[in-house]
């Protein structure tokens, strides 16, 4: 029997503790549920994250820095959608998810939803930011 669902997240380059600080900064609701960290002898970059669980929006995540290099990175084609409280929730979150990152759709009314957009943070999860 299936235990439970949760997105993973594999950052490489150590890049996942940086990407846990931004999401604590941005999202009021972040909570680091779990954290472990490898060693000198573990087999990963010392101090990188081994595995982390955390919250955002009653969702749980995990991520990890990955020790093999991989020649796959995040794509848009999957990305996480958040239910905005309003129009300055959805900016705000664009503003700072967005900065150093990319936009695929900037803040407007797209038909589906009266104000949507789609960006990428600098660590390359993509974001669709709805009110």
């Amino acid at each position: 029997m299936t235990r439970g669902l949760r997105t993973f997240l594999t950052f490489q380059g150590g890049a996942a503790g940086a990407a846990l600080d931004l999401y604590r900064d941005v999202f009021d609701d972040f909570e680091l549920i779990d954290i472990d960290h490898y060693g000198s002898e573990d087999g990963g970059p010392e101090g990188t994250v081994r595995v982390a669980r955390f919250r955002l929006a009653g969702s749980d995540f995990s991520c990890a820095d990955s020790p093999v290099r991989h020649e796959w990175g995040f794509t848009p084609a999957v990305s996480l959608w958040v239910d905005c409280e309003d129009e300055s929730e959805l900016q705000r979150l664009f503003d700072r998810l967005g900065d150093g990152g990319t936009v695929f759709m900037p803040p407007d009314d797209y038909g589906f939803s009266t104000r949507f957009c789609w960006v990428g943070d600098r660590y390359g999860v993509t974001w669709q930011l709805s009110v």
